[in-house]
C-alpha cells in the first residue's frame, strides 16, 4: 500500500516557493499607496463633484450665462497655453502613461479641475468622468514620481489614481478598479494593480460618501423573465447600441479634425465652438443637453426622454469637445445610451427604464471597449435583477462596435472577432 505524505510535510517542503514574506510585503506597500491614493484623490474628487454640482446648479438658476459660453472658452485655452500644454490629449495622455511611462505634468490635475468646472458652469455639453480620470490619473503618477516609485509602480499607482477618481465622483468602486486596468489596452487586464485598485477605489468612495456625495442609483423595478423572445429584443437593442456608439465615436473624432481644420488658431475655434453651441441651445428652446444631462437620463428611465434627444446629445458633444472644452465623454454615453434605449422603448412597448439601463451599459461598452467595467456599471447603477439583459447586450455591443473606441491611444491586443493577438490601433 502506497504512503501518504504528510500535509503538513508538503506545506513547509514548498514554503520557500511560497516566497511569504515578499507577498506581505507587496501587500502592505499597496496597502499604503493605495490607500494614500485613495484619500488624496478621495478629497480632490469629492471637491470637483461639488464643484461640478454647484456650477450646474448656478447655471440653471441663471439661464442667461451660456451666452457667455465663448469667453469662458477663450479663458481655458489661455490657462493650458499659460502652462504650456499646448496640445491637451485628455484621457489618451493618461492612457499613453500607463502604455510606455509617457509623463503626466502635476499641471493636468488643477487645469482639468478648473476647465471642466467652467464647462458645465457655463454650459458646455460634456460630462465629467473621464475628466476625473485624467485627474486622477495625473495626481496617482505624480504621487508615484514622489516617492520615486519604479517605473513599473509608477504605472500602478497611477491606474490606483484613475480608480479612485471614478469611484470617488461616481459611486462604482466595482466599475471603477475594474475599469482602470481594463481601458488601456483591450483583451489583457493588468492585475497586478488588482490590490491597489481596489483599495484605492473603496478608500475614495469611502471618503465621499462621509463627505456627503451620494452614489449615482437608478431605479429599474419591472425585469420579466429572462426567455427566448426577451433576449431577441435585448439582442437587437445591444447591437444598434453598438452602431450608435460608432456613430458618438466617429462623430467627436470628426468635429474635432475639422474644427482644426478650418480653424488653426485654438483661441478662434474655442471662441467660435462657444457661440455655436450656445446659439443652438437657445435656438432649441430647452436645456436638455448642456452639462452632463443626468435628468434627462432619468427621464429616459420615465419613458419621457424626447424621441430625439440621443442624436442631439451627440451633436452637442461633438461641438463643445471638438472645439476645445474640456470635461468626459461617458456621462455623454450613458445619456445617449438611456435615450435610445428609451426611443427603442416607446418603438416596440417594452418597459422603458429596462431598455434604458440595458442601453447605458451597451453604449458605455461600446465607446470604451470595457465589457467587464460595463457589466459591473449596470450592477452597481440598476442592481443585479436584470444580469442576463445586461450580459448580452453588453457581449454584443462589444463585438458589434468593431475596433472603435472614444481614445485613439487604446490598443486593441486581442482580436474581438478571432483567437489571436492582433495589438492594433483602435480607430
Amino acid at each position: 500500500m502506497e504512503k501518504r505524505e504528510n500535509p503538513i510535510n508538503i506545506i513547509i517542503e514548498h514554503m520557500p516557493d511560497l516566497d511569504l514574506l515578499g507577498r506581505i510585503r507587496v501587500l502592505f506597500r499597496w496597502l499604503f499607496f493605495g490607500g494614500l491614493t485613495g484619500l488624496l484623490v478621495g478629497l480632490i474628487g469629492t471637491a470637483f463633484y461639488y464643484a461640478i454640482s454647484w456650477a450646474t446648479e448656478f447655471r440653471v438658476g441663471h439661464d442667461h450665462i451660456i451666452a457667455a459660453l465663448p469667453l469662458a472658452g477663450l479663458f481655458i485655452v489661455f490657462l493650458y497655453r499659460l502652462c504650456k500644454d499646448y496640445e491637451d490629449k485628455g484621457t489618451n495622455l493618461v492612457i499613453k502613461s500607463i502604455q510606455e511611462g509617457d509623463n503626466l505634468p502635476v499641471t493636468k490635475a488643477p487645469l482639468i479641475f478648473i476647465s471642466t468646472t467652467l464647462t458645465h458652469l457655463f454650459g458646455g455639453s460634456t460630462g465629467r468622468e473621464s475628466a476625473a480620470l485624467q485627474m486622477g490619473g495625473s495626481l496617482g503618477y505624480n504621487l508615484g514620481r514622489l516617492f520615486k516609485l519604479k517605473d513599473g509602480n509608477i504605472k500602478i499607482i497611477t491606474m490606483c489614481g484613475m480608480s479612485a477618481a471614478f469611484s470617488a465622483l461616481f459611486g462604482t468602486p466595482m466599475t471603477a478598479a475594474f475599469m482602470a486596468m481594463e481601458i488601456e489596452n483591450v483583451g489583457i487586464m493588468y492585475y497586478s494593480a488588482l490590490v491597489p485598485c481596489v483599495i484605492s477605489a473603496l478608500v475614495a468612495t469611502g471618503i465621499s460618501r462621509y463627505l456627503g456625495v451620494s452614489a449615482e442609483v437608478f431605479t429599474v423595478n419591472v425585469v420579466p423573465e429572462f426567455s427566448l423572445y426577451n433576449a431577441v429584443f435585448t439582442g437587437i437593442l445591444g447591437i444598434l447600441c453598438a452602431v450608435v456608439s460608432v456613430i458618438f465615436c466617429q462623430t467627436l473624432k470628426f468635429a474635432g479634425r475639422n474644427y482644426k481644420k478650418l480653424l488653426p488658431n485654438p483661441y478662434i475655434r474655442v471662441f467660435v465652438g462657444g457661440v455655436i453651441v450656445a446659439g443652438l441651445t437657445f435656438l432649441s428652446g430647452v436645456r436638455y443637453f448642456n452639462g452632463a444631462g443626468t435628468d434627462v437620463i432619468e427621464m429616459a428611465i420615465k419613458g419621457e426622454a424626447p424621441f430625439y434627444a440621443f442624436l442631439l446629445k451627440i451633436i452637442f458633444t461633438a461641438l463643445t469637445l471638438g472645439a476645445g472644452y474640456k470635461g468626459g465623454e461617458i456621462v455623454p454615453a450613458l445619456y445617449i445610451g438611456a435615450t435610445f434605449g428609451c426611443l427603442y422603448s416607446q418603438i416596440l412597448g417594452f418597459d422603458p427604464a429596462l431598455c434604458a439601463a440595458i442601453g447605458m451599459g451597451a453604449l458605455f461598452c461600446g465607446v470604451t471597449n470595457c465589457p467587464i467595467s460595463s457589466l459591473f456599471i449596470c450592477f452597481e447603477l440598476f442592481g443585479f435583477k436584470g444580469m442576463p439583459y445586461y450580459l448580452l447586450a453588453v457581449a454584443l455591443s462589444y463585438t458589434f462596435s468593431g475596433y472603435s473606441s472614444l481614445y485613439s491611444s487604446q490598443k486593441i491586443a486581442y482580436s474581438k472577432f478571432h483567437n489571436k493577438y492582433v495589438n492594433r490601433q483602435t480607430k
